[in-house]
């Protein structure tokens, strides 16, 4: 060892494994879909009341309006910020399938609304967002599902190395880790 040199370097970085990689990309995603989930559940709940308050629609069809503007801005906020690094070549597609399976949640969530109301007569204010709200929870899980699976399709990995690549020139993306520089001591 030379003068001055305590000997020790600092290691090298230890990449992530393949496996970490995946489940940190589905934390993100989770946390975006999150996200926008809970925007959409403010929306659809703030529509819901509301429509109860000023007319006088009966509690499911209420609901039914409220998922409906919830369904349109989720569809905006999923395309635009949780999903906006996937597939964008298949709109007219991706549409009607975001459609197909938002109807599916849609029924979902206002059949748990519908269960509570006629089949056991719980539709106080309170008890009528409490089932809305298990609704939509139910309904999301479905949802999270399908949109990932079905609609918001990943690109191939080819693709998606091509795309990061072509978007290296703009620097690192905002939050993103900055590189480890390995520095030598002494």
């Amino acid at each position: 060892m030379g003068r001055g040199s305590s000997g020790l370097h600092a290691a090298p970085p230890v990449p992530r494994s393949a496996v970490r990689q995946r489940f940190d990309r589905l934390m993100r995603e989770v946390a975006k879909f999150g996200a926008v989930g809970g925007a959409g559940l403010l929306v659809n709940l703030l529509v819901f009341n509301l429509v109860r308050h000023v007319t006088d629609l009966q509690v499911v069809r209420a609901s039914v309006i409220a998922t409906v503007v919830a369904i349109v801005f989720n569809y905006v906020g999923f395309r635009y910020f949780t999903y906006r690094d996937r597939d964008k070549s298949r709109r007219t597609k991706e549409l009607g399938l975001f459609l197909l399976f938002s109807v599916v949640g849609l029924v979902i969530e206002n059949g748990v609304l519908y269960a509570a109301t006629y089949g056991f007569g719980w539709d106080s204010p309170l008890q009528s967002n409490i089932f809305k709200f298990l609704g939509i929870g139910i309904a999301t899980l479905f949802r999270f599902w399908s949109y990932r699976t079905w609609v918001f399709r990943a690109l191939p990995a080819e693709q998606e190395q091509a795309v990061a690549g072509a978007e290296s020139f703009l620097g690192p993306r905002p939050g993103a880790a900055k590189p480890r520089v390995r520095q030598r001591v002494g």
